[in-house]
């Protein structure tokens, strides 16, 4: 993962209107922390033996969708152990718990700001003549918290839960959130502040921050899990979270409970390469004149645009004004709340289809990766619904598969590589990333290995059709142009020393070392084995209580990343 994902936070008129979005990303994690999903025909046991076998330990575990959360040795490298983890046959995925933080704001920059443009841009008032919401409908707002006495959100408010420490306090500690939840669903026709996309909807506060605005991947998976059953039907989370595979786990639970997911984009103003995220609706941000604003993210990543300014609800009962994809996202929640308050019995599937069918095409005919389907339209929307008309439309994603190169496979020097893209309309578009970066839109290109590093890498091809249903598919490969590594690394037993009487509690330690890098040093009693350590400094703890009195033989096998293998001198000890 190349990128930081956070939260994206508001700020007053007042502020100055230029700043740099575009800054060099790098991800922040959860010290000694990864986030593992074993395959479905493995048990939890079975999962738990296996983290045990690598030195961890599962801390938590999200039973919804299958997740550990393992606790990793103090010294040893998160993506290090992911790279292991990925490697074993029963794992899905295994990703560092990232921390997405709040990022640099948005400013306003039009004179005329103040006002709720966004409302008549999205035809809100024309939606609002069929419905206003029901009060059936729960929004919940990952996020920061939510102001409890704010006038424009108590009235519209339901409990929701505090996931950062686990209690019922869902008050804003950093005042993201407020600002968030009114955009969506402050109470309108009140005479009091501003108006929300929906009057009558309800907001459930779900707050996975902590009191800097970041939020973890564990703590806005669990957070979708806990609004899906608090019975919410659309979440809304206002972090770049589309290419965590945690997260993804968490919003395909509430898909499958009936809801929707709405997230932002990112204020980075760059190009995102990564595959579409079927199982959230990712929104970028336009301005008065549908025009892009020069901050939102764009790519394949982009499914629907909304207005990213807004006039809303501030911490400690005020409004204000605030811009950035924060805000677009919960525009388009809002417009999903209608649609869902004019028919309750619409699936995920189909809210999303109906937020894109029904969007403005405001950028190049059909689909792009600016404004993805187009900038949402209330109206249209909650009349598709109204209508039943979305019975037509095309929900069937393209069917994609790589020819070449085959799963798995080694290979050296220039390589072809073969996508095969069909749908039952039309491909419209396709993508291919390797690594994450962008690399062709033919179905057909070769790429030189040689200017990679030796090592796995991963192709993902995305197509798209004229709905904007997308399927993807990907392919890891090992490229392997240097010289076969043949030299055997060396390893010494440093501790006990020969002719050493074993403690109760052994500490058994060894020196090792590789022109490449060592994977293993695995320590041996008497020829059989007692445990295995992959980072240096290469220490294992063994209980001697048990062992017959006598004299022992104690070696070290030290293995290389190229699977050769030294063993040590034997060393004698006495119990």
């Amino acid at each position: 993962m190349d990128r930081r994902l956070r939260l994206l936070p508001a700020l007053l008129f007042v502020c100055p209107a230029s700043v740099v979005f575009a800054q060099e990303r790098t991800p922040d994690v959860v010290p000694n922390r990864l986030l593992v999903k074993f395959r479905a025909n493995v048990s939890k046991d079975a999962g738990l033996a296996a983290i045990r076998a690598q030195g961890g330990a599962s801390e938590a575990f999200l039973d919804a969708i299958n997740v550990h959360v393992v606790k990793l040795p103090g010294t040893a490298s998160e993506v290090a152990f992911a790279k292991v983890f990925k490697g074993l046959r029963e794992v899905e995925f295994a990703e560092p718990d990232e921390i997405h933080e709040h990022q640099q704001a948005v400013q306003p920059n039009d004179p005329s700001y103040p006002s709720q443009w966004h409302l008549p841009k999205i035809q809100a008032p024309s939606a609002w003549s069929s419905t206003t919401g029901s009060s059936s409908i729960i929004v919940a707002i990952l996020d920061t918290g939510v102001d409890p006495a704010h006038p424009d959100l108590t009235p519209r408010m339901v409990p929701g839960w505090n996931i950062y420490d686990n209690n019922s306090n869902t008050a804003d500690v950093y005042g993201h959130g407020t600002k968030v939840a009114g955009t969506a669903v402050a109470a309108t026709n009140n005479g009091v502040g501003v108006a929300g996309i929906t009057w009558n909807c309800l907001v459930m506060p779900i707050r996975v921050a902590s009191t800097t605005g970041s939020a973890s991947s564990s703590a806005i998976a669990s957070g979708l899990i806990k609004a899906a059953d608090l019975g919410a039907r659309v979440a809304n989370v206002s972090y770049m979270v589309s290419t965590s595979s945690t997260v993804t786990s968490g919003a395909q639970y509430f898909q499958s409970k009936g809801g929707v997911v709405t997230i932002s984009a990112g204020n980075y103003g760059t190009f995102e390469a990564a595959a579409d995220n079927p199982s959230v609706i990712t929104v970028s941000a336009t301005d008065q004149n549908d025009a892009l604003y020069s901050w939102s993210n764009t790519g394949n990543i982009v499914d629907v645009a909304a207005p990213g300014c807004v006039t809303t609800t501030f911490n400690g009962g005020g409004y204000g004004g605030a811009c950035g994809t924060s805000f677009s996202a919960p525009v388009a929640a809002g417009v999903a709340a209608l649609v869902l308050s004019a028919r309750p019995g619409l699936s995920a599937t189909e809210v999303t289809a109906i937020l894109k069918a029904s969007a403005d095409d405001i950028g190049a005919a059909g689909y792009d990766t600016v404004f993805g389907a187009g900038r949402v339209n209330a109206a249209r929307a909650v009349t598709m619904a109204l209508n039943g008309s979305y019975g037509s439309l095309d929900s069937t994603r393209p069917a994609v598969s790589f020819l070449s190169p085959s799963a798995s496979a080694t290979v050296a020097g220039s390589i072809t590589v073969s996508v095969s893209a069909s749908d039952n309309v039309g491909v419209t578009s396709l993508s291919v990333t390797l690594d994450g970066t962008a690399v062709s839109t033919a179905p057909n290109f070769t790429v030189d290995t040689t200017k990679l590093a030796d090592g796995a890498h991963t192709l993902v091809a995305t197509a798209r059709d004229a709905a904007g249903n997308t399927g993807s598919a990907s392919v890891s490969f090992t490229s392997k142009n240097a010289p076969a590594d043949t030299i055997k690394p060396t390893v010494v037993i440093t501790s006990p020393a020969n002719g050493a009487t074993i403690p109760s509690q052994a500490i058994f330690a060894a020196s090792a070392s590789d022109n490449v890098a060592v994977s293993s040093v695995e320590f041996f009693l008497n020829g059989a084995s007692v445990g295995s350590v992959t980072t240096a400094p290469y220490t294992l703890r063994y209980n001697s209580r048990k062992l017959a009195k006598g004299t022992h033989v104690l070696t070290a096998v030290a293995t290389d990343t190229s699977n050769n293998r030294t063993t040590s001198a034997p060393v004698s000890l006495v119990k």
